[in-house]
């Protein structure tokens, strides 16, 4: 397939989308939070589910030092007499979420070496089969991002933006930069960003915003803990629906080439 034969774009988010992070990042965030409160409080997954929904935390580092603020301005401190140590957080996290030798990934052994995976290879392929360039824009780390993709997934040297290589969503510049280094000069194509988080939808709003002339399509992707019963299944779809999602899909792999050239 040549690049001037591709039909549309699918960008993908990772974390709920790619991998199931229930048991890594919600697990490493809970613990950082437990350790920062002292032990005196736990966030469950409808408590991170709801921070998330306010879409200003799609970093779990921020969204964990904000927790630890709430709880403790409960106790009526204020944030400014806490010195709570970003960086000593952030270390905590890692160390949980990657293990004791968090910037060595020969050496992982954290919750990332268990997360389950939510699409294989033969997905891509299809996708390509079908005339769709592809490509991810994470909040990820780009070693996290890089290990689940290459050595977990088994994708070859994917087009990937992560932590630091654009601002934090719902800044759309990170989803422009992928659809830019996929799109054929002269082309405008149809862009499909799918993602699990309220600010994954309110990115491509905000890509609406700064280029109206191309068709942005928001397709929410449930992670796996939103399909534990039928309230939490709709809460979450409601959530992605009020913050921007066209559609709202169970899987990732149920977004297939079929389905984004009907939508083409």
């Amino acid at each position: 397939m040549t690049s001037n034969s591709l039909q549309a774009i699918a960008v993908f988010d990772i974390d709920g989308v790619i991998r199931d992070v229930g048991q890594s990042y919600r697990r490493a965030l809970a613990d950082t939070v437990e350790a920062f409160t002292d032990g005196q409080f736990r966030p469950t997954m409808a408590d991170i589910d709801a921070i998330k929904a306010e879409g200003s935390w799609n970093n779990d580092w921020l969204a964990s030092q904000e927790f630890v603020y709430r709880f403790w301005e409960n106790q009526g401190r204020s944030r400014g007499e806490l010195a709570l140590n970003y960086d000593e957080l952030v270390l905590f996290f890692q160390k949980r979420y990657r293990g004791p030798n968090p910037e060595d990934p020969r050496s992982w052994t954290g919750y990332i070496c268990d997360e389950p995976l939510l699409v294989d290879r033969a997905y891509f392929e299809q996708l390509t089969a079908s005339q769709i360039g592809w490509g991810f824009f994470s909040g990820a780390t780009p070693a996290s991002a890089s290990f689940v993709l290459t050595q977990r997934v088994g994708l070859s040297d994917p087009l990937l933006v992560a932590m630091n290589d654009a601002p934090e969503k719902p800044d759309p510049t990170g989803l422009q930069r992928v659809v830019d280094r996929l799109e054929p000069a002269g082309l405008q194509l149809p862009v499909i960003y799918a993602g699990d988080t309220a600010a994954d939808m309110q990115t491509v709003l905000n890509a609406r915003k700064i280029a109206p002339d191309r068709r942005w399509i928001a397709v929410g992707i449930l992670p796996p803990h939103a399909l534990v019963d039928a309230a939490t299944r709709d809460r979450y779809t409601a959530t992605l629906k009020a913050n921007g999602a066209d559609f709202v899909l169970s899987s990732v792999t149920e977004l297939t080439g079929d389905r984004i050239r009907a939508w083409h």
